[in-house]
């Protein structure tokens, strides 16, 4: 399963793609495969040009075969906005958009988040999500970093892990960033004492100034949920950094909790 995942991110795919269950995260396919998928699309019709914001919208889960989508938006020198759509019989499942830009020659002071202090991969506790619940997670190594763990009842409305795929030592380009983006746990789940879904409504990564210099296949990914209301609406955002420390990119959720007891 872990090399087709591979596979699908090296490869941008312009049509069809069947997902069957070895794609799917919790209900349906991936979300963060999902805006890989249509972000490499995308990025076909831009040749040269760098991913600046890539953001998707999910409306409904995907179950089955899906159709690939891209439109343009604008075109310019400077930037060009593309649309992206996976599709089936019933109509439209995610919609996706993003902004890519010309390769700049200025030279401007770079701002960017420090990485948290944490042990190396190999020094952390391996984290195993469940693939029943998760079959994707079959496909990633997970090193968590810290005390906080999904479903824990905790303090903190965090987690911080060492992410990888396993299938080979490539370090992440923006693709393969988008999914492992999405690869923990939300971080809202820290502090439920019991498991209940929290999807994905809108999810949105922008790539960092260090992510072209990536060496090593591992991310660390400190997930914080910014803000939550009573009624489960939350705000998640992810910070991703590189084994050396460089900022590999930022990501925001939109997420909503949903209790089905009720």
């Amino acid at each position: 399963m872990t090399a087709e995942v591979g596979a699908l991110l090296r490869k941008p795919v312009d049509d069809l793609v069947d997902p069957g269950k070895r794609l799917w995260g919790f209900g349906g396919v991936h979300g963060g495969l999902t805006l890989a998928l249509l972000t490499a699309a995308m990025g076909e019709q831009v040749p040269g040009a760098l991913l600046q914001s890539s953001t998707a919208r999910y409306h409904r889960p995907l179950y089955r075969e899906f159709r690939v989508e891209v439109s343009p938006v604008r075109s310019g020198r400077t930037l060009s906005s593309l649309a992206g759509r996976a599709t089936t019989e019933q109509g439209v499942h995610v919609d996706a958009s993003a902004t890519f830009g010309s390769p700049g020659r200025a030279s401007w002071p770079v701002v960017s988040p420090v990485a948290p202090v944490a042990p190396r991969p190999e020094d952390c506790e391996v984290f195993t999500i469940p693939p029943e619940f998760v079959a994707i997670s079959t496909a990633m190594e997970i090193r968590a970093v810290g005390p906080n763990r999904p479903y824990s009842g905790g303090a903190e409305a965090e987690l911080t892990a060492w992410i990888r795929l396993v299938e080979d030592s490539e370090p992440p380009d923006a693709h393969r960033l988008i999914l492992l983006m999405d690869g923990l746990a939300p971080s809202y789940s820290a502090v439920l004492p019991e498991m209940l879904p929290i999807p994905t409504v809108e999810f949105t990564v922008r790539p960092g100034a260090g992510l072209a210099r990536a060496e090593s296949p591992w991310v660390l990914l400190r997930a914080r949920t910014h803000q939550a209301g009573a009624d489960g609406w939350l705000d998640e955002r992810i910070d991703a950094w590189g084994s050396g420390g460089d900022h590999l990119g930022s990501a925001r959720q939109l997420r909503l909790v949903t209790d089905r007891r009720r």
